[in-house]
């Protein structure tokens, strides 16, 4: 799969394609459902299939400290993407400037232009340009004069926990610690990725090293608690038993998302960007008494992490 950033980088000879637009942040069971349309659209019409994105999300530029938890950094997504069939994931950045597109300049700069589109897809909901000012009508009836068609995916119907699939769902899911309900919802375990940094190192003194992962910025982070799922080092995915909070116990102010391999001796991770995904909610944050009542509970933790991964 190609993956460009900014129109400059898409090739030249690029010829035509089946083309969607969104920030597809998780890229949820929703977001999946429009994407294999257009795959599907892109191989029955003989072309490309193309997803366009932005970085940094939208909200951000326009009311700058509004930037919602992030569900998944852009590679993450471009990896989901890419594992759904698409051809190129194309991410502009999105700045002031941009923002003040009209949706008829937006139309023509880059599906007309850049991405030659023969076929657009999307939502019921989408808006684009200027203000949010366009939408799927204003779409279609660009579409006539530059030669694309519009198909809307009806996502009504698809809906989860008695709602219609979305990344908002999934945000509160998450802060709520319901990671296996998020996980429903996205069709995966919710991911949080970042680079292990040195912590006080209290579990490697009680016999439970843990990699402290310095998240990647606005990370929709679990509510406060211990979970059970997986840490991915170096391309090698291990059962886990993750802790989120302050450290109750030894009065910690900090937040942190620590990871402990499950059986695994000897880890060095220091400085690798690692994956944790969360697959179920084991326990709350809690302040024990005594080191030994905190080393029963995390023994019985991480005997419930490791059944819980491999069933």
């Amino acid at each position: 799969m190609q993956r460009w950033r900014g129109l400059e980088e898409i090739p030249g000879d690029w010829g035509r394609s089946v083309v969607t637009i969104g920030s597809f942040d998780g890229v949820h069971r929703g977001h999946q459902l429009i994407i294999s349309r257009v795959v599907e659209r892109a191989r029955e019409l003989g072309v490309k299939a193309v997803v366009v994105t932005f970085d940094p999300h939208p909200s951000e530029v326009v009311r700058p400290g509004s930037h919602p938890a992030l569900l998944a950094p852009q590679p993450r997504r471009a990896e989901l993407m890419a594992e759904l069939g698409v051809d190129a994931v194309l991410v502009l950045p999105f700045t002031p400037e941009f923002s003040r597109e009209s949706p008829e300049a937006f139309v023509q700069q880059v599906l007309v232009d850049a991405l030659h589109a023969r076929q657009v897809i999307e939502g019921p909901n989408f808006r684009f340009g200027h203000k949010a000012s366009g939408n799927v009508a204003l779409l279609t009836e660009l579409g006539r004069t530059a030669d694309f068609d519009v198909e809307v995916v009806d996502l009504r119907l698809r809906c989860a926990a008695g709602e219609p699939f979305s990344s908002t769902l999934v945000r509160r899911l998450v802060a709520e610690g319901e990671v296996s309900a998020a996980a429903e919802v996205l069709g995966h375990p919710h991911r949080v990725e970042g680079v292990v940094v040195q912590g006080a190192q209290r579990g490697r003194e009680l016999g439970f090293p843990t990699a402290n992962v310095d998240t990647v910025p606005h990370s929709a982070v679990p509510a406060d608690g211990v979970y059970a799922g997986w840490l991915t080092a170096d391309g090698e995915r291990m059962p886990a038993a993750i802790s989120v909070g302050t450290n109750p116990t030894f009065d910690g102010t900090a937040r942190t998302v620590e990871a402990y391999a499950i059986d695994r001796v000897g880890l060095d991770l220091y400085g690798l960007h690692v994956a944790v995904d969360f697959l179920a909610y084991l326990r709350g944050m809690e302040k024990f008494e005594s080191i030994e009542a905190l080393l029963d509970r995390m023994a019985d933790d991480v005997k419930r992490a490791r059944e819980l991964t491999e069933g």
